[in-house]
């Protein structure tokens, strides 16, 4: 949304506060939850042994448009009080990870140890209308494998794995992690004699967006290809199994050959046969998944939610070769994974599906009995403070009844008193229970801790 110029009565004209279009911000008992959530992807992250990664929010252009056609999306920067012929605006906004963590790991080579297992949780910025499930601000969760010449087949394998115990462990409704790989795709159109076998991922790409029927007429009247042509890349992105082996086999009926499809399909095979222990459906082969940035050159992934088909891919990734190669003279193939966060996460907000947290962090409001006993108040929240509990002191001696209802509204589980006369004991009151005890604040635990 715009923002607004009001005339206030007296006074100079005041900017209305509206929310941004496409700039998600959350209220505090929002916040909490997502929160809860980056500390739960952490700990899983970390727990396969990736380490964490923070990059700039600002890359070279050039950078950023190292691969792939992305220039629509990227926020370009320029100062407001640059000069008219100043031709210093070369940076722009990162709109994915993956690319940052490239120019990382180059930048970086000397000094990192291979193969390189990073994980990276920070906004991104896309230039793009806002819709529902996408935003021009938004929080993404990329883990990566970058290795020097070659990485193992088994990491493309292992991302995915860390994304179900992750999106299992948060509750998140059912989905399913679709898995297609570049060769695959490309070893087939190739097969098929196609001129341009890119292109034709690009338009396939486009599947969820425009449909069978638009996909086979722009390969048509876009990509120049014959009826057959088109009959055969429809009824290859067709195929969706969840067997390593029916995958191949249902691939070799459509008859098409090629030395890229076969290395392709092996390794399509070999990852799913990695996964098959996972729940049955979570993880399936979907050779209508194309990824349509130019980098990815095998495995490829996207993760839908299963009762909203139409809504946006909630996460994505896949193998690149030559990535990083694009800043440096060496080989450095990698592969990673995105989880989607603001997008699962604003989705589940809107469905009602997410229990929201407290409005304040504190497990404790300390009351101000009076402005004389202030100074007591403030030691009191000290020690339980210094005990590793969570203290917020009232800011002002009100009526206790106000106090106490502060702490109702914040979601604040316990309210102190301090003795309100000398020689009096500490009270604390659960607000969940009602009782209300003597307590000592060198020794006191909340019962919930």
């Amino acid at each position: 949304m715009v923002q607004e110029n009001v005339a206030a009565p007296g006074d100079a004209p005041i900017v209305r506060p509206l929310p941004i279009s496409g700039f998600p911000e959350w209220l505090p008992e929002v916040r909490v939850i997502e929160q809860r959530w980056l500390d739960t992807i952490r700990r899983i992250f970390e727990s396969y042994g990736f380490c964490s990664v923070e990059t700039p929010s600002v890359e070279a252009l050039d950078v950023l448009m190292a691969k792939g056609e992305t220039s629509q999306e990227v926020y370009a920067l320029r100062r407001l009080q640059a000069d008219a012929d100043d031709d210093s605006a070369r940076l722009g906004l990162h709109f994915d990870l993956t690319v940052p963590f490239a120019r990382y790991v180059a930048a970086h080579f000397n000094e990192l140890v291979f193969p390189f297992k990073r994980y990276q949780t920070q906004r991104v910025w896309r230039g793009e209308r806002p819709q529902e499930g996408r935003f021009r601000e938004f929080t993404q969760c990329d883990i990566d494998v970058i290795n020097v010449d070659r990485v193992p087949l088994h990491f493309d394998a292992e991302l995915p794995r860390i994304v179900h115990e992750v999106l299992t462990t948060l509750g998140v409704p059912p989905w399913t992690l679709n898995i297609n790989n570049r060769k695959v795709l490309q070893g087939f159109y190739e097969g098929l004699g196609v001129a341009d076998p890119l292109a034709v991922i690009r338009i396939v790409d486009r599947m969820d967006k425009i449909g069978r029927a638009g996909v086979g007429d722009l390969l048509a009247t876009r990509a120049g290809l014959a009826p057959d042509q088109v009959q055969a890349c429809l009824d290859l992105a067709a195929i969706r199994v969840a067997s390593d082996a029916e995958v191949v086999e249902r691939v070799r009926e459509l008859r098409v050959k090629s030395d890229l499809l076969d290395e392709g399909l092996d390794e399509l095979a070999a990852v799913l046969a990695d996964l098959a222990d996972l729940p049955a459906g979570s993880v399936v082969a979907d050779l209508s998944i194309a990824r349509g940035l130019d980098y990815y050159t095998g495995t490829v992934y996207e993760a839908k939610f299963v009762d909203w088909p139409d809504f946006g891919s909630i996460c994505s990734g896949g193998r690149y070769e030559n990535l990083a190669g694009s800043f440096i003279r060496r080989s450095l193939p990698g592969v990673g994974i995105s989880i989607g966060l603001t997008r699962i996460f604003a989705k589940l907000l809107a469905e009602g599906l997410l229990t929201l947290g407290p409005a304040s962090p504190a497990d404790v409001l300390v009351v101000i009995p009076s402005a004389a006993r202030r100074a007591a108040a403030l030691s009191t929240a000290a020690q339980l403070r210094g005990r590793g509990l969570r203290v917020e002191t009232y800011h002002q001696p009100d009526k206790l009844a106000k106090q106490v209802r502060y702490a109702v509204r914040k979601g604040i589980g316990h309210v102190w008193f301090p003795p309100f006369d000398d020689g009096r004991d500490h009270e604390v009151k659960d607000l969940t229970t009602g009782d209300q005890t003597t307590a000592d604040p060198t020794g006191w635990t909340p019962p919930s801790a």
